[in-house]
C-alpha cells in the first residue's frame, strides 16, 4: 500500500472511533436517563402508596428506587419513615444511619434517627443526634423540646432546663414542653417553678393535660395543698369517668387532707359504679382504718378488715393491700391472721416495705427475735436511705446481740449514730457491743468520747471498770 493510501485509511478509523465513542456516551446517557426516570417514578409510586395507606407497597417501591440509586439519602428517608411508621424500628433505624451518612447535613433524617432511639429507649443516642441537629439549627423549637425530653428521660435533669426554656423563649405556646419542665423543676426541688410550670402545661397542651394534671396534683400534695390537688384529681375523673382509679385518687386525696367523711362518700360511689374493682375497696378498707386508728374505732376498724380481706380475695392483690390488711389485724389483736397477712405482702411484687417492719413487731413479741431481726434488715435493704433509720439500725442491733452476733451489732450502731448523732445511750451500747466482739480499744474509745460529752455518766463508767486495760 502506497503512502497515500495510507493517509486515507487514517482518517477513516478516527472517524469510526469517534462515532463508536459517541455511541457508547449516547447510550451511558440514555441509560442514565432512563435509570433516572425510573427512580422517579419508583419514588412517585412509593409516595402514591404512603397516601393510599399501602405501606408494603410503599417499601417495595422505595427499595425499588435504592437499588436504582443506592446513594440516595431521599429514598432510605422515604424507606426509613415507612419502616417507623409501621413500628418496624430497627429496619427504621438503619435507613436513617445510612441516609445520615449520605447527607450529614439532612435535618429531618437527624430529627427521625434521633426519634428512633427514644422510642427503643437509647436515650444517650438520640442525645447526640438532636444534639447534632441543634448544631446546624438551634431555632427549631420542637427538637429542642425532643433533646430536653431525651436528656429528662436519661436522668440528665439539670442539662434538660436549659433547652427546654431555651424551646419555650422560641414558642411559648408549646404544653408539652411546659409540661416536661415542670417535672424537670419537680425532680430538682424547685417547687414553686414547677407549680407554675405545671399550671401553664394544663392550659396550653389538650394533648398532654392528663399527664399534666397528674404531675400538678402531685406537687400540691407534696405541698400540703390539698384543695388545689382535690380540684386535679376531680377534673382527671370527670376526663375519664370509666376508670376506677381516678375516683379512688380522688378518695385517697381526700384523706390525706383529713376528710375521712368525703372520702368514704367518694369511694362509696365508686364502689357502686365499680363493684368488682379491688382497688375501690383496698382504698375503702385505708380510709376505714386510718378513721379506726385515729379514733379507737372498733365499728371503723371491722369495716377496714372486711373491706381489706375483700380486695385482698383477689389473685392480683397487690403486696400494698396485704400489708394494710395485716396492719388492721394487728389493730384488731389477731396476731396469727395477720402474720399470714403479712407474709402474703412480702411474697408479692413490688412488696410494700412497711409489711416487714409489722412482721419484726409480730415475731419479736412472741420471742422470734431471730426472725425479727432478719425482717428489719431486709426492711432496711429495701428503704436504704429513704427513711429515717436510727431507731431501726438500733433495734438490729440489740438483737444482734441478744443472738450472739456483736460484730453485726457494732455496724448498725455505727449506722444508728450516724444518722442520730451521738448520745448516752447509744454509745454505752455501742461501747458494749465492741467490748463483747473483742474490740476493746475500741469500746475504751466510744467510752471516752461517751464521758466527755456527759461527764460523770454512771453506765458508762461502770462498763470503762469492766473494761481490761
Amino acid at each position: 500500500m502506497d503512502r497515500h493510501k495510507i493517509v486515507a485509511v487514517r482518517p477513516s478509523i478516527l472517524a469510526v472511533v469517534i462515532v463508536a465513542v459517541a455511541g457508547v456516551a449516547g447510550a451511558l446517557a440514555f441509560a442514565a436517563l432512563a435509570n433516572e426516570r425510573e427512580f422517579d417514578r419508583l419514588i412517585a409510586e412509593g409516595d402514591a402508596a404512603v397516601v393510599t395507606e399501602r405501606p408494603f407497597q410503599a417499601i417495595e417501591a422505595y427499595s425499588g428506587a435504592i437499588a436504582r440509586k443506592p446513594d440516595s439519602m431521599l429514598a432510605h428517608f422515604k424507606r426509613g419513615s415507612v419502616y417507623q411508621a409501621q413500628n418496624e424500628l430497627e429496619a427504621a433505624m438503619r435507613d436513617f444511619r445510612t441516609a445520615t451518612n449520605i447527607d450529614p447535613s439532612s435535618l429531618r433524617a437527624l430529627e427521625s434517627l434521633g426519634d428512633v432511639n427514644v422510642a427503643l429507649g437509647r436515650n444517650e443516642r438520640a442525645i447526640e443526634r438532636y444534639e447534632t441537629f441543634i448544631t446546624l439549627d438551634d431555632r427549631n423549637p420542637r427538637v429542642l423540646y425532643k433533646l430536653g425530653l431525651a436528656r429528662y428521660r436519661a436522668r440528665r435533669s439539670n442539662d434538660a432546663t436549659a433547652v427546654l426554656k431555651q424551646a419555650l423563649a422560641i414558642d411559648p405556646g408549646m404544653g408539652e414542653a411546659h409540661y416536661v419542665l415542670g417535672l424537670v423543676q419537680r425532680d430538682l426541688d424547685q417547687g414553686p417553678a414547677a407549680r407554675k410550670s405545671l399550671e401553664e402545661a394544663t392550659r396550653r397542651s389538650p394533648a398532654s393535660q392528663t399527664s399534666a394534671r397528674e404531675a400538678l396534683a402531685d406537687v400540691y400534695l407534696q405541698d400540703g395543698d390539698y384543695s388545689k390537688a382535690i380540684n386535679q384529681l376531680e377534673a382527671l375523673a370527670a376526663l375519664e369517668p370509666g376508670r376506677a382509679d381516678r375516683q379512688v385518687a380522688v378518695g385517697l386525696a381526700q384523706a390525706r387532707a383529713g376528710r375521712g367523711d368525703a372520702a368514704v362518700v367518694t369511694l362509696g360511689r365508686a364502689l357502686e359504679r365499680f363493684p368488682d374493682a379491688p382497688q375501690v375497696y383496698a382504698a375503702l378498707g385505708h380510709v376505714w382504718l386510718i378513721d379506726a386508728e385515729r379514733r379507737d374505732d372498733r365499728v371503723a376498724l371491722n369495716k377496714a378488715i372486711g373491706a381489706l380481706q375483700h380486695a385482698a380475695g383477689r389473685a392480683d392483690a397487690a403486696s400494698e393491700t396485704y400489708a394494710e390488711l395485716g396492719r388492721a389485724l394487728m389493730l384488731a389483736g389477731d396476731h396469727q391472721a395477720a402474720e399470714r397477712a403479712l407474709r402474703q405482702s412480702v411474697a408479692r411484687l413490688p412488696l410494700t416495705p412497711d409489711a416487714y417492719l409489722r412482721l419484726a413487731e409480730i415475731t419479736g413479741r412472741d420471742g422470734r427475735i431471730e426472725d425479727a431481726r432478719d425482717a428489719l434488715l431486709k426492711y432496711a435493704t429495701l428503704v436504704g436511705d429513704e427513711k429515717p433509720m436510727a431507731t431501726v439500725a438500733t433495734q438490729i442491733a440489740d438483737y444482734s446481740v441478744r443472738l450472739g452476733e456483736p460484730a453485726l451489732a457494732v455496724r448498725w450502731l455505727d449506722r444508728a449514730i450516724d444518722e442520730a448523732g451521738p448520745s448516752a445511750a447509744l454509745q454505752l451500747k455501742l461501747a458494749d457491743a465492741a467490748f463483747r466482739a473483742g474490740d476493746v480499744a475500741r469500746a475504751h474509745q466510744v467510752i471516752d468520747e461517751g464521758l466527755a460529752s456527759e461527764p460523770g455518766n454512771l453506765q458508762l463508767e461502770r462498763l470503762k471498770r469492766r473494761l481490761p486495760r
